[in-house]
């Protein structure tokens, strides 16, 4: 049982505006798994959690149970990757990574080594000036050998992709990462 308020170090997966001002959360921790939180007040002007709660910013997240969802108190970014939303394929990729960790891990569950896969492919993806399919594909099949769903029989880019959306059932998203515009 958790005490009433904690600390856990976190990446910022999704954001969804609620209301005037609040924003949902949905944020892969290092020592909680996936987890969803309220962040009141973030969308006010004055609000000092909003910029460390930004997408793939990595953050310590300062919680209160609530009834449903934990509420945010206070956060201090550890790092936001600043290169990645200076090119749109490495914000592609980087939703990509962060669309996959969502839908394939489950609520409350931990997994360091997940954590530590989507924290070293989001520091590839913003180091990296020209960004490769085999860098976010060694991350998926990592990622899905991790959670024990096994690799598809053929190694292409598409059959990974129908594996994915197998498991999911539906489409990705951000299927398209390395598609032209």
């Amino acid at each position: 049982m958790h005490p009433r308020h904690y600390r856990t170090e976190g990446i910022i997966l999704k954001r969804q505006n609620i209301g005037e001002a609040d924003r949902l959360l949905t944020v892969f921790t290092r020592h909680h798994g996936k987890i969803r939180c309220l962040a009141k007040g973030v969308r006010k002007p004055t609000s000092r959690k909003s910029a460390s709660i930004e997408l793939f910013h990595r953050t310590v997240l300062y919680l209160a149970k609530g009834r449903q969802l934990d509420v945010l108190t206070q956060t201090e970014m550890v790092e936001n990757f600043p290169n990645i939303r200076k090119r749109l394929k490495a914000v592609k990729a980087a939703f990509h990574c962060a669309e996959l960790v969502d839908l394939l891990t489950a609520e409350n569950q931990e997994n360091e080594t997940v954590f530590s896969d989507l924290l070293e492919v989001l520091g590839t993806i913003d180091r990296e000036q020209q960004l490769t399919r085999g860098q976010v594909t060694q991350f998926e099949r990592k990622l899905l050998s991790e959670l024990g769903f096994g690799l598809p029989n053929s190694p292409s880019r598409e059959s990974l992709k129908d594996h994915i959306e197998s498991i999911i059932e539906r489409k990705l998203r951000t299927a398209e990462v390395f598609k032209e515009v």
